[in-house]
């Protein structure tokens, strides 16, 4: 007799899916990986389709993050269902995230679809770890681009100008995003985008490949809006 859905959904036992991401780790990947911090082989490409067949399945996503495997937790972002969490969780969930991409993709594929998500905003953005800070920051700036009603803008501003420059190198990089989502979305507010970023001058020499946009705030700022200019 052929098999039904739901004897296919229980063959997704956790085993199953970690001998199939073992099976996809790739060496040469790994090695670009480690360049960036984190610590997996798995082509994502392929760890998407991969999650695009398991489709939504919460209980082998809290069993594959369990594990503390990267590949494993990328994979669990992918298949979990974000609102399900509560705040306590996600909190614990990023403070043992361990690498960028994981850290990442928790914050915009789990905490930014999660009714919790302004607590956590609030709870990150002056935690002592900058780590986690710079959560808080990704949150803040999804906020100034779609939802900056009730944000201090020129009190970020004012925050960015002071404490950017010698902050560590994730939380700098999140503070800047930050910078410039403001200078770009918020025109009463550019010069001073600008200004701040010109002084500062963060990430002005941050190899750029030809044809991508510069992560300096000011010329990101100025390519950005100049497409939102009429042609």
């Amino acid at each position: 007799m052929a098999p039904t859905t739901a004897d296919t959904t229980v063959t997704h036992t956790l085993g199953a899916v970690l001998a199939e991401l073992a099976e996809l780790e790739d060496p040469r990947v790994r090695a670009v990986n480690v360049t960036h911090g984190d610590d997996h082989g798995v082509n994502l490409t392929r760890l998407r389709a991969v999650a695009k067949r398991l489709k939504t399945q919460p209980d082998l996503a809290r069993e594959q993050w369990a594990t503390g495997d990267t590949a494993a937790r990328l994979l669990a972002l992918l298949i979990c269902r974000p609102k399900a969490f509560e705040a306590g969780e996600l909190d614990a969930m990023l403070r043992s995230a361990g690498t960028p991409k994981v850290q990442d993709w928790l914050v915009n594929y789990v905490v930014k679809k999660n009714p919790h998500v302004e607590d956590l905003r609030v709870l990150w953005f002056d935690d002592i770890d900058p780590v986690v800070a710079s959560a808080g920051w990704a949150l803040t700036t999804d906020r100034v681009a779609k939802k900056p009603h009730g944000l201090d803008l020129p009190g970020l501003l004012a925050r960015i100008e002071t404490e950017m420059r010698q902050a560590p190198a994730r939380l700098q990089w999140a503070m800047n995003h930050c910078l410039a989502q403001i200078g770009i979305e918020h025109a009463e507010y550019r010069a001073r985008a600008l200004a701040i970023g010109e002084r500062l001058q963060v990430l002005k020499d941050y190899p750029t490949p030809p044809g991508c946009t510069s992560p300096y705030a000011p010329a990101w700022i100025t390519e950005m809006v100049s497409r939102q200019q009429p042609r």
